[in-house]
């Protein structure tokens, strides 16, 4: 009997600090940190200047708890193949830090209060779409999509998506065309950034038979894609500055950073081609900066935008 196996059918008796951060990490606080990062700079372009201070400060803790409980019932519903991967085989349900019902509830818990929080303190839409995150990523992806279709993760960044749309709610109270096309660069963005993520793992996913397409397909099939997908990313940051009306520091940073992003992927297309090795994480540490700095961008053009109309 292997030793995560032992944990499951014996419970860990786990001290206050360590259950804390057994819950802590059931919440995937670096991807939680990235949805957060580009709500704040929609915050900004909605407001089209500084928002109040307490309303960004409500937003993030709503969607912390939002996201944290999609990243807990997640952790749920993959524990069977979090065992056998080598990447997740620490999170806390496969170690026995954090019983299954115990993770069930807190889950529940932060869906129930984020929803409540986000309808009491900010608005019901933003209430609604906090709600229907959680639900996307739960159902649709987790249980639906994840296990039976090489584009899990095409569909999973629409989930990735929400966190825009929340943040344009909470200030404004509607949803418009701007929000739209920033909820699709992250969509689009979010192949080109997992795949090489799962390119290195991809021998963890076939042992766990999920069919992520570097598992069903081949380096050049999926090298392509992720080219297809930069390019893809690139255009519709442009279609932000027409709809949003974005100035010279965006318009600059959309060119530069999305051109590089490209450039990246062909980098490592071509590396496939040429049969060469490649390192794949390279790409994927560089979206990380890619899309963090672009919304950076979006937030100092915004406040740009207020510099010009006061002089």
């Amino acid at each position: 009997m292997s030793s995560s196996q032992t944990f499951v059918s014996a419970p860990l008796r786990v001290g206050f600090r360590r259950k804390i951060a057994a819950y802590l990490a059931l919440t995937k606080p670096r991807v939680m940190e990235l949805l957060l990062a580009v709500t704040i700079p929609t915050m900004f372009l909605a407001q089209q200047g500084v928002p109040h201070l307490l309303l960004v400060l409500v937003t993030l803790i709503g969607g912390a708890m939002s996201a944290g409980s999609a990243g807990a019932f997640n952790c749920v519903i993959d524990r069977d193949i979090d065992r056998v991967m080598h990447r997740t085989e620490a999170r806390p349900l496969v170690t026995g830090e954090v019983s299954t019902r115990e993770a069930v509830i807190f889950a529940s818990t932060l869906a129930v209060v984020s929803t409540v929080w986000f309808g009491f303190l900010t608005n019901w839409l933003a209430a609604g779409l906090s709600l229907g995150a959680i639900l996307f990523y739960v159902l649709v992806y987790s249980l639906l999509l994840k296990r039976r279709t090489p584009q899990n993760i095409v569909w999973g960044g629409a989930a990735g998506g929400f966190p825009v749309l929340i943040g344009w709610a909470t200030v404004t109270g509607s949803l418009a065309l701007t929000p739209i096309v920033l909820f699709l660069i992250i969509f689009l963005w979010t192949p080109p950034h997992y795949w090489p993520l799962s390119w290195k793992y991809r021998e963890d996913y076939q042992n766990a038979q999920v069919p992520m397409l570097t598992v069903v397909r081949g380096p050049i099939t999926v090298g392509l894609q992720i080219v297809l997908y930069a390019w893809a990313t690139l255009a519709a940051s442009l279609v932000l500055i027409p709809v949003a009306n974005m100035g010279v520091i965006y318009v600059l940073l959309a060119l530069g950073l999305g051109g590089a992003f490209v450039v990246e992927s062909h980098r490592l297309y071509q590396g496939i081609v040429s049969n060469r090795d490649v390192s794949p994480m390279r790409l994927f540490h560089f979206s990380n900066a890619y899309l963090a700095l672009l919304f950076v961008g979006i937030a100092l053009d915004a406040l740009w935008h207020v510099q010009i109309a006061l002089w």
